[in-house]
């Protein structure tokens, strides 16, 4: 069993490594699928997130020793928000990128 520290970094490079399969291969176990990894292992592969929380819940109490992943996903790929619109705003669908204005980045704690 991995300690500490260490336990984020394997459950890291688990997670890139099932994703980087997951991506190249199509036929995976992984591909198009939910993964949740506990202590540098692989502890349930599902459909909805629900199941994913329910079985790492089960095996591991503590949210810090826990990862999970949408393999087949693209982390690495930049998306980039232009504006978003309010509930109940006159903004027609179509006109919301006319004059972009980029929006502040925020940091969630």
């Amino acid at each position: 069993m991995v300690q500490g520290n260490s336990i984020a970094s394997a459950n890291e490079r688990l997670a890139r490594q099932i994703n980087q399969e997951a991506r190249q291969d199509p036929n995976s176990p992984y591909a198009r699928k939910l993964v949740g990894i506990a202590n540098g292992n692989v502890v349930v592969v599902a459909d909805t997130w629900q199941e994913v929380v329910d079985r790492l819940r089960q095996v591991e109490p503590d949210p810090n020793r826990c990862r999970c992943l949408e393999a087949s996903v693209d982390y690495d790929r930049v998306e980039e928000i232009w504006r978003a619109s309010t509930p109940g705003s006159k903004t027609r669908p179509g006109c919301e990128l006319r004059n972009p204005t980029p929006i502040r980045p925020i940091q969630i704690q």
